[in-house]
């Protein structure tokens, strides 16, 4: 597996993509081809005109994707092309990608923009960030990472990524940006890829989308608060 490890890294740096690829796990076992494919649409969705209702015009953005037992399959950034992104979101991409990863499956396809509501206190998830600590040991960059990160974010910008067979193979996390951009911007990206074959999901038309609270009112149910008033629905 070490060697599909480093070719990934190769098709990344030679794809022509603005972006810096590093922390690959050698245990991966998504291929460099699936890994690629998701991770070259970082920079044409950060690009789109709309800003993906973000704060940052291009987003700025970390990349990360996970098999489907949780080690490292990529971490990339846009700083060559975007400009810089905030270095504490490299550790938020990972654990939002571990825990799309952890809570999706063959029946049902959580974002983490969809487990906002539950976690939060009186809800019927509350504690579970709590529950599977990110190892800190995963925040020093450009080397090769073994083992499981793990970590919980219960915000806009984790996915699970499935295939035709409407299968998990993996997580995609994004940040650097609002969560609700980084939610959308995650969603721009696994579509554009092709691994969207969801089963189920919590929104009202049986996705994993984001599903926004009414200004002013409390969050119930699978929903997140509004970041701004630019924020799309992908």
């Amino acid at each position: 597996m070490k060697s599909i490890a480093l070719t990934a890294v190769t098709l990344f740096l030679s794809s022509g993509a603005a972006f810096a690829a590093n922390a690959v796990d050698p245990a991966c076992t998504l291929s460099p081809t699936i890994v690629d494919k998701i991770q070259s649409k970082l920079i044409p969705v950060t690009e789109k005109p709309d800003a993906n209702g973000g704060i940052f015009k291009p987003n700025r953005m970390w990349s990360a994707i996970v098999d489907r037992q949780g080690h490292i399959c990529s971490v990339i950034n846009t700083d060559a092309k975007n400009g810089d992104a905030w270095p504490g979101s490299r550790d938020i991409a990972i654990a939002k990608a571990e825990t799309a990863n952890d809570f999706s499956n063959s029946a049902l396809a959580l974002s983490t923009a969809n487990l906002y509501g539950p976690t939060q206190p009186g809800g019927s998830l509350y504690g579970l960030n709590n529950s599977n600590p990110f190892n800190p040991s995963y925040n020093v960059s450009a080397k090769n990472e073994s083992g499981v990160p793990s970590g919980i974010i219960t915000f806009g910008g984790g996915l699970a990524l499935y295939n035709s067979d409407k299968q998990v193979i993996g997580g995609l996390g994004v940040s650097g940006d609002s969560s609700c951009a980084d939610h959308a911007i995650a969603y721009r990206m696994r579509h554009a890829a092709g691994y969207d074959h969801i089963p189920s999901g919590v929104s009202p038309d049986k996705t994993d989308n984001i599903i926004y609270a009414k200004s002013g009112t409390a969050v119930t149910g699978f929903e997140q608060p509004h970041c701004f008033p630019s924020d799309i629905t992908p």
